[in-house]
């Protein structure tokens, strides 16, 4: 992937971040303060929407590009192609990082 797809994704990433009320990984919330925002669970579920959304907008370009549909490049298909394969692999290695952390905490002594 070229740099200008990664500073792309980097900057779609973060204005998802920034739309959403994600904390930036440095800021720690006051430990008694009440948390205003979206929980994680609800981020997690926007967060599948939008890989789900991407995977049927690509598939969507591919199809209306195998027909002939006039206005669809092959460009624009192998660039939705990414975007979607992209978020399918950092969706993935969330989940991954998840379950390790769930199995990390349940194997943990009493």
């Amino acid at each position: 992937m070229s740099q200008m797809q990664i500073d792309a994704v980097l900057a779609q990433i973060r204005s998802v971040a920034a739309s959403g009320g994600i904390a930036k990984p440095n800021a720690t919330p006051n430990a008694g303060a009440p948390v205003n925002g979206p929980g994680f669970g609800d981020l997690f579920k926007q967060s599948l929407n939008a890989v789900n959304q991407n995977q049927q907008s690509a598939s969507a370009l591919a199809t209306a590009y195998e027909r002939g549909a006039p206005g669809v490049d092959l460009a624009t298909v192998m660039l939705e192609s990414q975007k979607a394969s992209v978020s399918f692999r950092a969706l993935t290695e969330v989940r991954n990082r998840l379950v390790s952390a769930y199995q990390d905490i349940m194997n943990m002594p009493i």
